[in-house]
């Protein structure tokens, strides 16, 4: 869904000379002051007012977060998320171990599993 709505954007608006996906009005980068502008907004219209008054996606850097520990819940190798993100593994465990906590029981069945040969 995310990808086809990047697409039409691009259908409809091109990118910057430079291949930037999105610029400010005039061509340019967009300022951070610009951009903060536009997302306090957009939480606001996408989470209402009293939920947008709370820290949920209260920066951008929030969703990259939200998604990496995601990830990391549903499974997928630390190994190929690092590489995704752009952490060595050291970096990814130092910031998000802390979400692989009370995943004992988890563990234990992965465990169990490969000791009854994959059944």
């Amino acid at each position: 869904m995310l990808v086809g709505m990047l697409r039409e954007h691009i259908k409809t608006y091109g990118t910057a000379e430079d291949g930037r996906q999105f610029r400010a009005a005039r061509a340019g980068r967009v300022r951070s002051t610009e951009y903060c502008e536009v997302w306090d907004r957009a939480r606001v219209k996408a989470l209402g007012k009293a939920e947008a008054a709370t820290p949920l996606a209260d920066v951008p850097y929030s969703l990259r977060h939200a998604g990496v520990s995601l990830w990391i819940n549903s499974g997928v190798d630390p190994v190929e998320v690092a590489r995704r993100v752009g952490h060595s593994l050291t970096v990814l465990f130092r910031f998000y171990a802390k979400i692989l906590r009370g995943q004992q029981a988890l563990a234990n069945d992965l465990i169990d599993k490969g000791l009854s040969g994959g059944q």
